[in-house]
């Protein structure tokens, strides 16, 4: 920050492991710097040049970084693990207006549009929005016969394979879980469970990252499970 000069940011996972959200520091810093400013990269750090907002900069522990909410959804925006960071940040302490003050001035920007994204999942119509990229994985894999919204008195199963008896359920983001919701769940997959259902649980990270293994685990226990 100090190499990089007046209005200078620390920035990206650099940030995030400032503001203690990441187990370490990286190796490389990255810099955000104002358009104008013509210092160069050099070794060890990086250079962004991008005019940041006065609510998007604030000093942790002596140091000029960028806000934990824009540090979050950015980063969460660039690495894999970037939904779990900003996952457990909306269950600890952020909110998700303080996101969306956040992706409004990032509007335009690189990363924008995968914020959008991360941020209409973890509104709360999280669930929703989980179970329409099962069904997208599923159309995309050419598997049917399943329901979505399966009734099984007295519970609703998100979507079953009734010729298999498989229960598919989708968690959203464990922001929306509470003691009650998490209650519920388990007395329904237990029941099933004793009903003779298999239940798969798969979680909203789960469907956007890695949806080949959610097809997949689905495929085996259709296979094992076919008369």
């Amino acid at each position: 920050m100090l190499h990089a000069g007046p209005g200078a940011t620390v920035s990206g996972a650099t940030a995030a492991g400032w503001h203690r959200d990441l187990d370490r520091l990286t190796t490389v810093v990255e810099v955000t710097v104002p358009r104008s400013c013509g210092v160069r990269p050099r070794t060890g750090v990086r250079i962004r040049r991008r005019d940041l907002a006065a609510q998007d900069r604030g000093v942790v522990r002596g140091v000029v970084v960028t806000s934990r909410a824009l540090t979050l959804l950015e980063f969460a925006t660039r690495r894999p693990d970037g939904p779990t960071l900003f996952d457990r940040a909306l269950q600890r302490s952020l909110t998700p207006e303080m996101f969306y003050d956040a992706y409004c001035r990032m509007v335009g920007r690189p990363g924008a549009r995968r914020a959008r994204v991360l941020l209409t999942a973890a509104s709360d119509g999280a669930a929703s929005a989980a179970e329409r990229l099962l069904v997208a994985a599923l159309r995309a894999a050419g598997i049917g016969g399943w329901v979505l919204g399966l009734p099984c008195d007295p519970w609703t199963i998100d979507l079953g394979f009734p010729a298999a008896r498989l229960a598919v359920e989708v968690d959203g983001w464990a922001f929306h879980s509470d003691a009650e919701r998490f209650r519920r769940d388990r007395h329904k997959q237990n029941a099933l469970v004793a009903a003779g259902w298999t239940v798969l649980r798969f979680t909203w990270h789960d469907l956007d990252r890695t949806p080949d293994r959610v097809v997949r685990e689905i495929r085996e226990i259709i296979a094992r499970r076919r008369p």
